[in-house]
């Protein structure tokens, strides 16, 4: 064989082994989702949680073209569902909507957390903010925090939360060591139950969120007191805030978020962050959702991850002061 034509074919083969690499490079990444999604809310029917994820599940799936299902996994403070999605398979089709109680207080709270909240979950997306509401069955005789406050020092007053150690649990703890006021803690395994109870007046002092409880005021069957936002809210501007009954920087709330499982791929999370955002921000959402006191506020993935970490600082030391653990 002619010594340049064998060059000549030992540069074509090099060629070809070369060039293969960036063919393989080249080809499109698996086509994602292939399969419907699951937004595991870890709290009963009814509550700020399900709402939001039954706001968002249908443009969702418009948008990635698959079904995406709400279910329901209620149980010990949000932690069993929580603790669902942190076992799940990193691959983007179980998400976890949830706010501050599995995500934030639980760590504080449980001596035995199944999961790492911190470890497990990565953050997907912020999506809203509602806050809490404090009220009372109308016949309470108490139309500010400051008469309530004095009210609780001569009268019996059971105060309805959620589920012990959740977020609006410890809004109330914060609120009486601040103000000093007196009240017994009746533990629920849900915000609706709480909500219907005090709306029965079987429990007199409520604070949970404003999207599940407000309906509950326009229609007369509890008395709102108070905020617990810094401003005022536009949707119910006449009524004061807690801070400005004489609580300073008193703000809580109900912030929903979404998370992964740690690991999933972040092609993956990245467009599930960019598919939350552009539904929850949807003119009709956003319009509904503000209709019922909640305030979309979006968050980048990191950012979700920082917040959740601060909030479980903030919480930490509450729990610490009332030495509230549970096994």
């Amino acid at each position: 064989m002619h010594p340049r034509l064998t060059r000549r074919a030992a540069a074509a083969a090099l060629a070809s082994l070369c060039a293969a690499p960036l063919c393989i490079a080249a080809q499109p990444a698996p086509a994602w989702p292939t399969r419907p999604l699951k937004i595991v809310v870890p709290y009963p029917p009814g509550g700020s949680s399900d709402i939001i994820a039954r706001s968002i599940s249908q443009p969702l799936s418009e948008m990635l073209g698959q079904p995406v299902i709400v279910e329901n996994k209620p149980g010990a403070n949000g932690n069993l569902g929580a603790d669902f999605v942190a076992k799940a398979p990193a691959d983007g089709y179980t998400l976890l909507l949830c706010d501050l109680g599995a995500l934030a207080i639980s760590p504080s709270v449980y001596t035995k957390l199944p999961f790492n909240p911190s470890k497990d979950l990565r953050g997907a997306a912020m999506l809203a903010y509602s806050p809490h509401l404090l009220v009372v069955h109308p016949s309470v005789k108490a139309n500010t925090l400051k008469e309530l406050v004095e009210l609780s020092k001569t009268s019996d007053l059971n105060f309805a939360v959620t589920a012990t150690g959740s977020a609006p649990h410890l809004a109330g703890v914060e609120l009486a060591r601040a103000t000093g006021a007196k009240w017994q803690y009746v533990p629920y395994k849900g915000g609706v139950q709480s909500v219907q109870d005090t709306v029965a007046g079987q429990t007199q002092v409520l604070m949970n969120g404003m999207l599940a409880t407000y309906p509950h005021v326009q229609s007369g069957k509890l008395k709102l007191l108070g905020v617990s936002k810094r401003e005022r809210m536009p949707l119910i501007g006449t009524v004061p805030t807690i801070a400005e009954q004489g609580v300073a920087g008193y703000e809580t709330g109900t912030w929903q978020g979404v998370m992964l499982r740690a690991g999933t791929p972040d092609g993956i999370a990245r467009r599930i962050h960019e598919s939350l955002v552009t539904a929850i921000r949807s003119p009709e959402v956003r319009s509904r959702l503000a209709g019922q006191g909640a305030e979309v506020v979006t968050m980048a993935p990191a950012e979700v991850d920082r917040f959740f970490a601060a909030e479980r600082a903030r919480w930490a030391k509450v729990v610490q002061q009332e030495n509230l653990q549970l096994d």
